[in-house]
């Protein structure tokens, strides 16, 4: 089934962030910061993977992921849907289900044997893929995913995410100059702002990364 009839974005983000919070995705640090996919530190962590193990916000969050991307990209937008290894192979595949089209997934380097393949699944020249993955930071590790897909002739210019780090200014400069628009549902501000007050005590340290994030990794490294 293609969903049509949602929220409006602020609600949706509204709902994913508190959907976030009910499974316990958001980390935060004990001592040690975490690390981001582009090696910088960070006091909190956002884990989308932990969407895949509940069945009712995983089925609410990818009707919400679709409807998204249809009315800002275009209901006859697409081709095929590629998920980036690992954690947006899942995300991809009910992705692509909702919108009746073709899945595949994109690797994060060629697998070293067979085929030697980044490409798993049939991608075919001239499709309108879709590359969809749990969050994005900076942006940057979506461009090795789209080079890969545009390497087989297809087009990739929409990346879609269940979470947008939206602290880091350069990131939609990042995608939009390797031609990529950026769909999401919901930002570490819409985390804070529906953060349970048991965690007054620690948002003190967050909000101090994510008005100031490239500061505050600069002085932890």
């Amino acid at each position: 089934m293609i969903p049509t009839s949602f929220p409006d974005k602020a609600e949706m983000a509204r709902l994913t962030a508190a959907m976030l919070w009910e499974i316990d995705a958001v980390n935060f640090m004990d001592e040690a910061p975490f690390k981001l996919a582009s090696g910088k530190p960070s006091p909190v962590y956002i884990d989308c993977r932990k969407l895949i193990s509940f069945p009712r916000i995983r089925a609410t969050l990818m009707d919400f992921l679709t409807v998204t991307v249809m009315r800002e990209a275009g209901f006859e937008a697409f081709d095929n849907v590629a998920g980036g290894e690992t954690a947006g192979i899942p995300f991809g595949a009910m992705v692509a289900e909702r919108m009746a089209l073709p899945m595949s997934y994109v690797r994060k380097k060629p697998k070293g044997y067979g085929r030697n393949a980044r490409i798993e699944g049939v991608m075919t020249e001239g499709q309108r893929v879709l590359l969809v993955e749990d969050l994005t930071t900076d942006g940057g590790s979506k461009l090795s995913f789209v080079d890969a897909i545009r390497e087989t002739g297809a087009e990739c210019a929409h990346t879609a995410v269940i979470f947008y780090y939206g602290i880091f200014p350069e990131t939609e400069k990042t995608l939009g100059d390797h031609g990529v628009a950026l769909h999401h549902l919901c930002t570490w501000w819409d985390v804070l702002e529906a953060a349970p007050a048991r965690h007054n005590a620690v948002l003190d340290e967050v909000s101090a990364f994510l008005n100031d994030p490239h500061g505050w990794q600069a002085a932890r490294e």
